[in-house]
Parts: C-alpha cells; structure tokens; sequence
C-alpha cells in the first residue's frame, strides 16, 4: 500500500525497476485500507455514543458473552473505575509538572502551547501506529486503543487464543538462583509426597525440605533441682477433703454414678407445658432471679487466705481513697504489694500461672510503682513517696537518668538533709560514673548548700530541725569515705581545719555568713602557720591577732630536737614475689605518712621537695566542707571523732547513717580479751571501724600499738591543744580517753612484744601521775581508777591496791549516790575475784570488804580482816533500800533525774556483785531479774514528745549496761564452777531482741553456741532476729556463728593434715553460710558494708573457687568502688591480677602511694 493513497496510481503505474526501487519509500506495507475504514467507523460510533450519553464501559461483544454472571460485572466496573482514577492522577500529576515547567520558561505561552500540541498530536500518532502493528486485533481491541485503554480485556477479543503470547526472553533469575521468586508461585499446602500424573510404580518425586512426618525429640528427665521442678515444689498442695457420707457397710460391685433419674423432673406448668425447662429458665420466664444463696465458705486454707488478703487490698483502697493525704498508709500499701505477690491464688490469671505471677519480681515493681505513682499525684510535696520511687525505680531505670530525676528532686529540695544523704550514698555506690574527685566535690556542695539554708541566704527554703546534727554526720561519712580511699592527709586537714574553724575562730567574724567566714580562714592555711596536732601550733585567732600587730617573731628552734632521719631501706626481701612486696610497702606507707606533708621553714624546705604531691593538702580540697557548729555537744563530738580517726579509744560512734559504710575490719569478732577476764575485759570499743593508717588484712587482730614516733608526737599535741578548751565532765573524758590509749598500747606488749612493756608502761604511769596532779582531776575517780588498773596490768598487786585505797579514802561518805565511786569501787572487787575465782580465800574478802564499805558513812579504811555478819546484813539493807528508791524515782511518771539515771546502773552492778560473794549466783540472778522486768516496759515508751525519747533512750543505756554485768557474772560463775548453759542462753537471747546491734552481746552469745553440737536453736533465733531488726550485726554474727562451726568441723576432720571421717556431720554448710552472705548484701546497708564484702571474698577464696571469687570482688566494686581494702585483698588473693587492679585503683582515683614503676625501680636498686 502507498504511504500516500492518494497518489498510490501513479506509483503503480511506474513501471521502471529503477524508478520502483527509488519510489519504496514511499510505500507502508504493514498499512492496510479495511483498517483504515475500521477505525474510521468505530470513531463515528463512540462519537454517536458520547452525545447520547450512554456509558462507554460495555463493548458490542458483551452481549454475545452469555455465560457472565452480575458478580464479575460488578468486578469489572469496579476494577476499570479504579484505572480511570489511576488515570486521571497521573494527567493530574502531568499537568502540574507542565505548569511548574511553563512558569520556570522564560518563553511565550503560544510557542509552549504549539510545542505541547505537537507532542501530543505526535504521540496520539504514534500509539495509534503501535496499535495497528498488533496482527489479527479485533476492530474493539482498536477502538479501546484510540479511546486510551491501553489494557487488553477478555471479553474485548473474539477468540481467547489472541489473549495470551509467548514470550521468549530468558530470565537469567532462573539460573541465577536457586528457586523462584516466592512472589511468582502461588500459595499451596501440600497433602503427602505423591504427584498427580506420574506412574507411582515407575516414578517418584523427591521433595526438598524437611519431611511432613514432626521428629519427635528425645526429652531428657529432669531431676528435682531443676528450675521448673523447684517451682512445681514449692507450690501449695491441694487439700484432700473425706467423703461426707458414710461408707456403706456392704460390698457393691461397682460404683455408682448418679443419673439423669436421679434428679427431680420439673412439673408440667402453663410456662412449661412440656416439663423440659429447668428451674432457673422457668423462673428467666417468669422474670424472677435466682434464689438468694448463702455465700459459699471456703473449702481449703488457699481460698481462705485469698479471701482474707482480697478483703484487705478491699481495705486500702476504701482509706487511701478517702485519705489520699496520708502518706504513711500509702507506703503501708506499697508494702503490703510483697504479701499479696507471695499470695498463690490472689493474682493468678489461670491456673498454669500461679508459680510465675508469684516469682515475678518485675510484676511486683510494676504494681509498687502504679501505687507510688497514684500517691505522687495525690502528694505531690512528699519527699518520702518520691524517695520510694526512685529506689524503686532504681531496678528499670539506666544510672543517668536515676542520677537526673535525683538531681531534679534535690533542687526542689535542698534544705532535706535525708535526701542529700541517700543521694550521696547512691553516687558513692555507682562504680560506672564513681571518681574521688567527683564525689569528693560532691560532698563539698552538699555541705556548702546545707550552710547557705541554715545562714538564710537560700531564702526559699526554710532550715529543717536537726540540720546541724545531719550536716555534722555528713561531715563525718565524708571523712570516712576519704580515709577508707586511702586519702588519709585529708582527712586530718579536715579535722585541722574544722578545730580551728571551730574553736580558733576570731570574735570579728563570728556573726558573718558561712561562706565570708571560709573566705577569712584561707589566707590563714596558705600562711603556713602550725596547725592543729602540730609543735606551736596556737590557732586561728591568735594568728589573726598577731597579724594585726605585724606579724609572728621567728624563733630558731633548738638543734638537739631534730629527729633521726629514717631508714630509706623499704623492701626487706627482695626475693619474694613481686605483689607481696607491693602490699608491705604500701602498708608501711599508709602506716608512716597519714599526715599531710609541709614545708619545714626551718630546713628551707619548699612544696618542689615534696616527693609525693598528694599528700599536699590545699584549701581547695577542704574549702567547701567547712561547717559552723554552734552547739557545744557537737564542739565536743568533733573531737572525739578525731581522737577516733587517730586511734585513739573517745568511746565515739559514728552516726547511724554512716555506721556500716565506715566499717571495713574484724575487730568486731575480737573475743580474747573478753574470754580471759570476763569481768574486767579491756574494750576499746572499735566497733569495726579501722584508724588513719590501719590497712591491715582481714582476721588479724586489732590492737592499739601506736603510730611512729612522729604521729605520737602528732596525738600528744592534739591533747594538750584542745584539753584547755573543755571543763568538767567533758575534760574528764579526754583525759580518761588519753589514759585508756596509753594502757591499751601497754596491753598490745603484753601480749605481742614484751620487751616493749618496761618503756611503754613507765610512760604511761608518767602520763597518769600528770593527770591527777592538775588540781581539777585530784578528786577524778575516773583517773585513779584508770590508774589502778594499770598498775594491776603491770603485775604490780600491792601498788594497785594502795592506789585504790587511796582514791576510795579521799570519797568520804556518799551512800551509794556517786557513780564514779560504785564504779572505782566495783573494779576493785572484780579484780579481787579474778584474782582468787575459787570463791574462797582472802581475795573474795577483800572484794566484800570493799562492796559492804561503799554502803557505810564512815571513811574507808584498808581490809584487815574477815568481814562481820552483822556488817553484811547492813550492807545488803542498804543495797535494798538504795534500790527500791532509784527504781521509784526512774520508773515514776515525772521525768526522773539525771542523778538516779546515772547512778542505777553502777548501783545495780555493785549490788549483783554484793549478792554473788555473799549469797550465791541465784540471788545475783534475782536481782537481774527484779530490775529487767522493772525497766523494760519502760525502755521504749510510746510517746511522741523529746522528753520521753531521751529518758527512753537512758533507760536503755542503764539496762543494757546491767545486762552486760549479768551476762559477764554467768561466764565468770561458768567458768569457776559447773552451771546449766541455759540461763545464760535465755539471757542473751532477751537481751539481743532489745538490743540487736550491741556487739558485746553478740560475742558472747555465738561463743557460747558455738559450744553446743545442735545449731537448730541458734540458726532458729538468727533467723527471727535478722527478719525483724534493721541493724546488720546480726547478719555479721550469724555469718561467724556457722564460720566457727565450719572451721571446727575441720579441724576435726584434718588431723594431722589427714582426711578423717567427720565427728559432727553437717550437710549443707557452705551453702548456708552463702546464702546468708546473699541474703545479707540484699538489704541495703549490707551492699554497701565493705566488712561483709571482704569477709564475702574471703570465704569464696577458701574454698579455693577462684572464677566464682572473682565475681564476687567486681559485684563488691560495683556496690563499694571506694574501699581500697577491697582492692588489697584481691591483689592477695588474686597476684596475676595486680596491673589490673592497679589500673582500676589509678582511673578511680583511689590512693595509690607506690606506683609499679617505682617498685621496678626499687628492685633494680
């Protein structure tokens, strides 16, 4: 056909081949006319169409396609409509993007306009020659074209066969892969191995993957200890209910089974007329309900304790609703979470699920945080509910966010000292974020913060009653924390510093604030002046005085006091491993420089000679942690603290806030002392807590050896500093506590190096003689009753005894009303008896003597004979009397005296004594028990006022000192003759629920049981005590009572070095003694104790589990990342692990005094 009809003659007419051959081009061979006709005439037909308005979605072949249904009509219209909307989107979308396209151009709208005509006249041109290639199309297939469906439709084509075609382009996926596209294979299940098609006798099909038949997994039998056993265990039986009817008496052959007979048939009534209706349909009918029925009882003691604790969460919520002011009894029903949790049928969900809502401690915290959220919102200013929260939270929450929400709680409530002490703690136990430095600077702005409330500058918060007291126990917890991180130089710069901020402070400054005040002290330490502990050293206010009038006067010190120089040899044996090397020289440094280094003017000493920087204190290490104290019993708590940080015996506890924090050494266990000489033991009442210095490790005795030559000259300038300060009792007390350091320094030669003792107690009798010469302590019973005891320590019998003459001869006459005299006097007589324990011979008379002559008016006069009758029945009339009236006046409803206070206990204690000389131990015992039964109802009053409390608080100090002369009486009585144990178990027991953290007790109670074959009743009282008291000694001791028992089951079974069959059977033991270390760490003032950490690694490494003693010293850093004992205790256990452990030490910036790099160099010297 001609590429132009019209002119298609005259190209056939051409007959030329060459003319032909030119003219082809002008010829269209795949161009038909009978297409060309088609397509005109389908055009007048959707044109004619169009203006009648019918609707374009049915074809001219629909009719003849009779077998479609109206449901794939349906399809059809809803799938076309869809591509027309598709449609007109995408022209939608073209035509914005030729409008952005026309408004860019910088041409004229007529030449876009022609441009986008011609484009599109040629595209039309274009599909409609595409469409026309297509062989054998039908003329609908063509006019769908030219109307714009470019899809092809089944019912548009007259035969099926030119519906679909072959296409014949590989896909190199086949090959490519190994299976098809998962999206090309249509979804099937198959059912068996067999195909459809093929000859089973001659054919198979192997089908990859895995077989339809399931493998039955082999399922190994549990034991009983396994988890889920363990679980199915501890679940509560069922309980088993009898037969209610009585067992017939003949035999039946089978057992019956009630029948459907066997129930009444329903009568046949006008709402039933087919009697098929039961009883409660019928009543439905009738529009009645069920019959009211009596509320079933519970059948077992589960549904009992469901319906009981149901009836109580019923409780709470009826009061928290009503007072959701109360505070106390939303914590009483956060509380109250852990007993329903513990509940096996209350928070189940169904049956299998018992066990698991039970043990799910997440569930538990999940149910405590929704309460303590809904009392938040109900309280939103208590601190105690927010508290809560975030040590619950403390189990969900990362460390940064807790630290943020404890920082935001803090800065709405900085003035709460509480607060500011368990954030302390809780930064203190973060081993991830945890520096010295850090928390150092920390304490610093807790105490600076807490000084700015009570001077008034914050004025948004008012001061809180008991400030001072928490800033001064913050003040000491922080002491603690440096000296236990082996930064002893500043701890005494603190105290330093504190006595002279204290004490020393001029009259001029004294009415300025905290922080002016703090400004005025610095230039005094930079001014190198003599500190406090110092020789010259004459305070704050003399320095400010003398530098108003120009200055000191410099005066050359005398040449004969210059001390020898030390001996530089450090390491001893070189041979021996390195780390053993490194532990005695550290030791011996932390022993030797406690005290922070100075420039001596007089040796033209600067801060460049100083070897080792650290122990260079400057004001700002110490600056922001000075406090002003205006109470005078706190003036005289600070230097008892200090006297106790230096090792000196003040008799000063830490505050209970940082009791168990500050305790890292055994001297608790110490029972030496106190087995030899139950009456008249020397305590020095150490109570676990280590001095300056003191690194030692774990088990070996504390004794009171003393510092070098330079730290005593330190302690001996400290007293006669702040012994001018003080009056009266309180400088009684000092110079008492200076005298019991001196005789616990003679004790310590007695029993280790004896050939010290000549030298050691000539000192001290020097000391004593100086003390009771200053006429202020001539008349001390106290001192002469600290000095008759050394005399006896010493061996000298006869001094002692004219010592003690002396002193209850200068008394007079006081009947019994002088405490100090019962005390000197009771001393005296104790010391006879243990002198003579046999009960017969002069030494028991001369303690009589002395017990009936403190009841007599008449002057003391020596023992010269047997004591009369007579005399003792006055004695003990007086006694009585004496008695009867301290108890009436104590146990009276007024306040009773501080006189009958003081006096009761010693008064006690002599009168016991009194009646075991003279009657026997019964009677002793009697009088314990009249005054226990007297005291105790009294001891813990319940009411709210401060007068109550402090009698309350008296009281007990009075009975516990009783029952610890009860307790000594038996074990002394026990050990002179044959005695039941139980009275003295019975005692301890009555007295250890009064007083759970009395150390004293504890020790005589596990020695005592530790004698017994049986444990049941002592673990049996552990465990109630360690349930119910807040204390931690009773986990200590229950701890050392089965570590006793452990270490004699082995030394009976090691005889000789050889395995023996045990004597004393016991199963279990080291687990035990594990579980209570765990138990003991949960509670959070055992986590972060480092006593109980380092007795922890210490038992793990006796059993020789090394991997398992490893962990447990990384659990101990993350609780107690400060103790630098910790840390030498594992470089004893673990010695390949030193760099290591010295790496850690050096990023947490503990103090680290001899590098390895300079023991190297000391080796190679």
């Amino acid at each position: 056909m001609a590429l132009f009809p019209a002119f298609a003659d005259v190209s056939e007419a051409s007959g030329g081949g060459a003319s032909r051959k030119e003219l082809d081009w002008l010829s269209n061979p795949s161009f038909c006319v009978g297409n060309l006709t088609s397509l005109s005439q389908r055009t007048e037909e959707v044109t004619a169409l169009a203006a009648e308005g019918s609707p374009l979605t049915r074809s001219p072949l629909r009719s003849e396609l009779s077998g479609e249904s109206d449901t794939s009509r349906t399809a059809t219209q809803v799938s076309r409509k869809r591509k027309k909307e598709k449609k007109k989107k995408r022209k939608h979308q073209h035509r914005k993007k030729a409008k952005r396209r026309h408004d860019q151009s910088s041409s004229g709208g007529s030449e876009s306009d022609t441009d986008s005509g011609k484009d599109r006249s040629s595209r039309s041109i274009k599909d409609s020659q595409k469409e026309s290639e297509k062989p054998s199309q039908g003329s609908d297939a063509v006019g769908a074209a030219v109307a714009g469906h470019r899809s092809i439709w089944l019912e548009d084509n007259q035969t099926l066969a030119e519906v679909f075609m072959t296409d014949r382009k590989p896909d190199p996926a086949n090959w490519e892969y190994k299976s098809l596209y998962r999206g090309d294979i249509a979804r099937y299940k198959r059912k068996g191995d067999s195909c459809l098609g093929i000859n089973p006798k001659k054919q198979c099909i192997s089908w990859e993957g895995t077989s339809a038949v399931k493998k039955h997994a082999h399922k190994h039998l549990e034991r009983y200890f396994t988890k889920k056993n363990v679980g199915l265990m501890r679940t509560e039986g069922i309980a088993v209910c009898g037969n209610t009817e009585p067992p017939s008496s003949e035999p039946v052959p089978f057992i019956p089974v009630k029948d459907s007979a066997d129930v009444a048939t329903p009568v046949a009534t006008w709402l039933n007329p087919l009697g098929i209706y039961d009883q409660s349909t019928t009543q439905w009918l009738q529009g009645q309900g069920p019959l009211e029925q009596e509320p079933k009882q519970p059948d077992s003691q589960q549904d009992r304790e469901s319906a009981v604790l149901k009836a109580r969460v019923e409780e709470f919520n009826r009061k928290v609703r009503e007072n959701p002011r109360d505070t106390q009894l939303w914590m009483a029903f956060v509380a109250f979470q852990d007993e329903v949790m513990r509940s096996p049928g209350l928070c189940a969900l169904e049956d299998g699920e018992q066990e698991k809502h039970r043990k799910s401690l997440k569930l538990l915290l999940e149910k405590k945080l929704a309460v303590l959220e809904r009392a938040i919102e109900s309280n939103p200013s208590s601190v105690d509910l927010k508290l809560a929260k975030l040590q619950l939270c403390a189990e969900f929450w990362e460390p940064s966010a807790l630290a943020k929400e404890w920082q935001k709680l803090l800065f709405l409530h900085p003035n709460n000292t509480d607060l500011w002490q368990r954030y302390l703690s809780f930064c203190q136990s973060q081993f991830g974020t945890f520096s010295v430095s850090k928390l150092h600077s920390l304490y610093g702005k807790c105490l600076s913060t807490l000084s700015a409330v009570k001077d008034g500058s914050i004025l948004s918060h008012p001061v809180l009653p008991g400030t001072e007291e928490a800033m001064f126990a913050l003040f000491l917890q922080q002491c603690h924390f440096l000296r236990q991180a082996g930064h002893s130089e500043k701890v005494i710069s603190l105290f330093q510093a504190m006595v002279d901020f204290t004490f020393f402070k001029p009259d001029s400054v004294k009415e300025l604030p905290t922080k002016v005040q703090v400004e005025f002290f610095e230039p005094f330490w930079d001014s190198g002046e003599p500190r406090v502990g110092e020789k010259g050293a004459r305070g704050w206010r003399a320095w400010m005085h003398q530098q108003e009038r120009g200055g000191w006067v410099l005066v050359n010190p005398d040449e004969d006091e210059e001390e020898p120089e030390e001996d530089d040899q450090e390491i001893k044996d070189k041979t021996l491993p390195r780390w053993q090397i490194w532990l005695a020289v550290e030791r011996s440094r932390d022993q030797r420089h406690w005290r922070p280094w100075r420039p001596d003017k007089t040796k033209k000493q600067t801060e460049e000679d100083c070897e080792d920087p650290e122990r260079q204190v400057l004001f700002d290490d110490i600056g922001q942690s000075l406090i002003r104290l205006s109470n005078p019993g706190l003036h005289f708590r600070l230097i008892e603290a200090f006297l106790q940080f230096l090792g000196v015996p003040s008799g000063f506890l830490p505050p209970a806030s940082c009791l168990y924090l500050a305790m890292d050494e055994s001297s608790v266990f110490d029972s030496e002392l106190y087995d030899e000489k139950p009456l008249t033991y020397f305590n020095p009442s150490f109570s676990g807590i280590s001095c300056v210095g003191y690194m030692e490790q774990l088990g070996c005795p504390r004794w009171t050896k003393g510092h070098s030559r330079e730290g005593e000259d330190f302690i001996r300038n400290v007293f006669h500093l702040v012994l001018p300060l003080f009056s009266g009792k309180q400088k009684s007390q000092l110079c008492l506590s200076w005298l019991r350091y001196e005789v616990a320094k003679v004790i310590w030669c007695l029993h280790t190096k004896k050939k010290r003792l000549k030298s050691q107690g000539k000192n001290c009798k020097k000391l004593a003689k100086n003390l009771l010469k200053e006429p202020e302590n001539r008349n001390n019973f106290c001192l002469w009753k600290q000095y008759a005891h050394l005399e006896w320590l010493l061996g000298n019998i006869e001094d002692a005894r004219k010592v003690f003459d002396t002193a209850l001869s200068m008394a007079g006459s006081s009947e019994l009303k002088d405490r100090e005299l019962c005390e000197l006097s009771l001393l005296y007589a104790e010391l006879e008896m243990e002198l003579s324990p046999d009960l017969r011979g002069a030494a028991t008379g001369r303690a009589v003597h002395v017990l009936t002559r403190l009841t007599e008016s008449s002057p003391y006069g020596p023992y010269t004979g047997q004591v009369m009758a007579t005399q003792v029945l006055k004695a003990r009339k007086a006694y009585e009397r004496a008695l009867q009236d301290c108890l009436g006046q104590t146990c009276a409803s007024d306040p009773a005296p501080a006189e009958s206070l003081d006096c009761l206990g010693s008064l006690v204690r002599c009168f016991m004594l009194f009646q075991y000389l003279t009657v026997g131990i019964d009677a002793a015992v009697q009088i314990y028990g009249q005054v226990f039964a007297k005291l105790k109802g009294s001891v813990l009053p319940e009411g709210p006022g401060l007068e109550d409390s402090a009698r309350s608080q008296s009281l007990s100090s009075v009975l516990e000192a009783v029952t610890l002369m009860h307790t000594s009486l038996l074990r002394f009585h026990m050990n002179s003759s044959v005695y039941p144990l139980a009275p003295l178990r019975e005692t301890l027991s009555e007295a250890l629920k009064l007083y759970p953290g009395n150390q004293v007790l504890w020790r005589a109670y596990v020695q005592i049981q530790n004698k017994s074959h049986s444990a049941n009743k002592t673990r049996r009282f552990l465990d109630v005590v360690t349930r119910s008291a807040k204390h931690l000694e009773p986990w200590l001791f229950a701890i050392e009572a089965e570590q006793m028992r452990r270490r004699l089951v082995d030394s009976v079974q090691r005889v000789g070095g050889r395995e023996v069959h045990a004597t004393i059977p016991e199963t279990g033991l080291t687990h035990r003694i594990r579980n209570l270390f765990e138990n003991a760490i949960r509670s959070d003032k055992g986590s972060q104790c480092p006593l109980l950490w380092r007795m922890y690694l210490n038992f793990l490494v006796s059993l020789g589990n090394k991997e398992r003693s490893k962990g447990v010293f990384y659990k101990a850093l993350q609780s107690c990342p400060w103790a630098k004992v910790l840390y030498m205790d594992a470089m004893e256990y673990f010695p390949d692990e030193l760099q290591e452990i010295l790496d850690v030490m050096t990023e947490k910036e503990l103090r680290v005094r001899l590098p390895l790099e300079e023991l190297e160099l000391l080796l190679e010297d």
